[in-house]
């Protein structure tokens, strides 16, 4: 089975739109803050970790490229809703750009450090980019189940809560990407 890029990157744009279009209607402060559940994550701590995964399995496992990833850091990740918005347009690029060297049937240029992946073995790039597929979606479902939540908290009558507004909630869901 062959997949075109063009076809592929289509479905990764989608998921990660979906999220920047999350974080753009929730504004600064929502945007980064969490649901009253366990381990929860903000919209921009979810998209900020998308953003990585892109970066680390697009150019470091598929490309090839020197990739330094701080994956606890992404679930610390602040800052503004305009300047994500500027981060993931910029993700978006690198990630075509990679992708666009990728060879889905040849073995992965990087194997995966064991604290990014905990299944077996990746045997190609095509296995590698299906887990980032598989990844955005799920986190593009984790985002819009979290606006939800967030909006029926600030409609009932604040956006304060359990976690804050410091997007420091912990892996959340969030796998082992």
């Amino acid at each position: 089975m062959e997949i075109a890029q063009d076809a592929y990157l289509l479905f990764v744009n989608r998921a990660i739109d979906g999220m920047v279009a999350i974080v753009g209607e929730l504004g600064d402060p929502l945007a980064s803050a969490q649901p009253e559940l366990p381990g929860a994550n903000s919209p921009q701590v979810i998209l900020q970790h998308c953003l990585a995964v892109l970066d680390y399995w697009g150019g470091h496992v598929v490309a090839g490229r020197d990739v330094h990833r701080d994956r606890t850091a992404e679930f610390r990740a602040s800052g503004t809703v305009s300047a994500l918005i500027s981060a993931a347009a910029a993700a978006r690029q690198q990630f075509a750009d990679d992708l666009a060297t990728a060879e889905p049937g040849a073995p992965v240029r990087r194997p995966p450090l064991a604290s990014t992946w905990q299944g077996p073995e990746l045997p190609t790039q095509g296995h590698a980019l299906l887990h980032i597929l598989a990844e955005l979606a799920q986190h593009h479902g984790q985002a819009e189940l979290t606006r939800d939540i967030l909006r029926e908290r600030l409609h009932a009558g604040g956006a304060g809560g359990a976690g804050g507004a410091d997007g420091a909630g912990g892996a959340g869901g969030a796998g082992d990407s």
